[in-house]
Protein backbone atom coordinates (compact mmCIF):
# COMPACT_ATOMS: atom_id res chain seq x y z
CA UNK A 1 0.00 0.00 0.00
CA UNK A 2 1.59 3.38 -0.90
CA UNK A 3 -0.60 5.92 0.90
CA UNK A 4 -1.76 5.58 4.26
CA UNK A 5 -5.62 5.25 4.41
CA UNK A 6 -7.81 6.32 7.26
CA UNK A 7 -10.49 4.60 9.08
CA UNK A 8 -13.68 6.29 7.77
CA UNK A 9 -14.64 5.49 11.72
CA UNK A 10 -12.38 5.98 13.92
CA UNK A 11 -9.91 8.15 11.76
CA UNK A 12 -6.58 5.52 12.89
CA UNK A 13 -4.00 4.59 9.77
CA UNK A 14 -4.46 2.19 8.13
CA UNK A 15 -1.26 0.72 6.98
CA UNK A 16 -0.85 -2.75 6.77
CA UNK A 17 -3.61 -5.31 5.25
CA UNK A 18 -4.16 -7.14 8.86
CA UNK A 19 -4.94 -3.61 10.25
CA UNK A 20 -8.29 -3.86 7.67
CA UNK A 21 -11.51 -4.48 8.84
CA UNK A 22 -13.59 -7.39 7.52
CA UNK A 23 -16.76 -7.86 5.12
CA UNK A 24 -19.29 -10.35 6.25
CA UNK A 25 -17.70 -12.77 3.26
CA UNK A 26 -14.24 -12.39 5.02
CA UNK A 27 -12.88 -10.46 2.84
CA UNK A 28 -10.58 -7.00 3.80
CA UNK A 29 -12.65 -4.36 3.74
CA UNK A 30 -10.54 -1.16 2.15
CA UNK A 31 -12.49 1.68 4.14
CA UNK A 32 -12.11 0.60 8.08
CA UNK A 33 -10.07 -0.77 10.37
CA UNK A 34 -10.06 -4.18 12.20
CA UNK A 35 -11.12 -2.02 15.57
CA UNK A 36 -14.13 -0.89 14.10
CA UNK A 37 -15.25 -3.29 11.65
CA UNK A 38 -15.66 -7.05 11.95
CA UNK A 39 -17.55 -9.49 9.87
CA UNK A 40 -19.71 -6.75 8.02
CA UNK A 41 -20.45 -5.16 10.98
CA UNK A 42 -19.63 -2.36 13.57
CA UNK A 43 -17.60 -3.94 16.72
CA UNK A 44 -19.80 -1.14 18.74
CA UNK A 45 -22.71 0.91 18.54
CA UNK A 46 -21.75 3.73 19.37
CA UNK A 47 -22.37 7.45 18.87
CA UNK A 48 -19.83 9.92 16.58
CA UNK A 49 -19.15 11.76 21.01
CA UNK A 50 -18.78 8.16 22.23
CA UNK A 51 -16.11 6.93 19.26
CA UNK A 52 -14.26 10.55 19.89
CA UNK A 53 -14.00 9.80 23.88
CA UNK A 54 -12.76 5.93 22.91
CA UNK A 55 -10.40 7.05 20.35
CA UNK A 56 -9.22 10.13 22.96
CA UNK A 57 -8.50 7.07 25.84
CA UNK A 58 -5.50 6.05 23.18
CA UNK A 59 -3.67 9.46 22.78
CA UNK A 60 -0.59 7.99 24.49
CA UNK A 61 -0.09 5.78 21.88
CA UNK A 62 -0.05 8.07 19.23
CA UNK A 63 3.11 8.97 16.96
CA UNK A 64 2.55 12.88 17.30
CA UNK A 65 2.78 14.45 21.21
CA UNK A 66 -0.66 15.70 21.91
CA UNK A 67 -2.46 16.44 25.00
CA UNK A 68 -6.17 14.49 25.79
CA UNK A 69 -7.73 17.98 25.47
CA UNK A 70 -6.47 19.06 21.61
CA UNK A 71 -6.95 15.45 20.61
CA UNK A 72 -10.56 15.71 21.30
CA UNK A 73 -10.75 18.99 19.81
CA UNK A 74 -9.19 17.87 16.47
CA UNK A 75 -11.48 14.78 16.59
CA UNK A 76 -14.23 17.10 16.69
CA UNK A 77 -13.24 18.54 13.64
CA UNK A 78 -12.21 15.77 11.51
CA UNK A 79 -14.78 12.51 12.53
CA UNK A 80 -17.61 14.78 10.70
CA UNK A 81 -15.74 14.35 7.61
CA UNK A 82 -15.61 10.43 7.79
CA UNK A 83 -17.88 8.31 6.31
CA UNK A 84 -19.73 6.36 9.37
CA UNK A 85 -20.29 9.60 10.50
CA UNK A 86 -21.02 12.15 7.70
CA UNK A 87 -24.90 11.96 8.21
CA UNK A 88 -24.74 12.12 11.64
CA UNK A 89 -25.03 15.65 13.70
Amino acid sequence: MSTAQYCQSCGMPITKDEEKGTDSDGKRNEEYCTYCYQNGAFTADVSMEQMINICAEHVDKWPMKITKEDAIAMMKEHFPNLKRWKNQA
